[in-house]
């Protein structure tokens, strides 16, 4: 453990820096939590994969930069070729290719599959690569959009997560949802975020563009 100084409050903060510490804060993980965890998609993981239609990807480049990025389709838009393959199309973005730099490289992956109305969740980790194969890229040929290149996962780790963080945030709950009105739409929060004076683009104009990429 360490300390140092917070100078708001003027008093030493506390913060864990081994591992070792940290389990003497925490019970041993149950036999059940450790079993769990695969090295390969088994029926119930790929029946998840085939109903999810949104994911978060999460990788970190060569500088410890990392980064976490939302990915969607129609459901089953990711495919797996055997139980410890998966493909991910890489669908029209805004050019920043962070997460395909990050696995370029580093090639380490971890990815969070969700199915709306359902808690649970599935993570796969595992190593990645960036590929531009035509018999891979034409898995995805009947999208609108062919994909430029596609995400090539060798499956590591695969299990289930419990309901509990989904449960808390109330997440598939409709009477938890805001109305989107009264937030600032994207034009205005990006013209406060970035300084340009152009003229701001509507939530409805955003939206209509971006369907073209859909």
């Amino acid at each position: 453990m360490s300390h140092e100084q917070n100078e708001s409050a003027s008093k030493p903060v506390l913060r864990l820096t081994n591992e070792a510490d940290l389990r003497l804060f925490y019970p041993a993980a149950s036999e059940r939590a450790l079993r769990k965890q695969l090295d390969h998609l088994d029926s119930h993981c790929k029946r998840f994969i085939e109903s999810s239609p949104f994911l978060v990807l999460a990788s970190f480049g060569a500088d410890g930069r990392v980064d976490a990025s939302p990915r969607g389709g129609e459901a089953g838009f990711v495919r797996y070729q055997h139980e410890r393959r998966l493909l991910i199309p890489d669908a029209p973005g805004n050019q920043r290719l962070d997460s395909l730099s990050n696995i370029i490289q580093t090639g380490q992956i971890g990815l969070l599959f969700m199915i709306p109305g359902m808690d649970e969740t599935l993570r796969v980790n595992g190593k990645a690569f960036v590929s531009l194969d035509p018999e891979l890229l034409a898995v995805f040929a009947h999208l609108r959009h062919r994909p430029r290149s596609l995400i090539d996962v060798e499956v590591h780790e695969a299990y289930l997560h419990c309901a509990k963080a989904f449960m808390r945030s109330h997440l598939w709950n409709p009477q938890h949802h805001i109305d989107r009105t009264n937030f600032p739409t994207m034009g205005e929060m990006l013209r406060d975020q970035t300084g340009m004076s152009a003229t701001i683009e509507t939530q409805e104009a955003m939206l209509k563009r971006y369907a073209n990429d859909i």
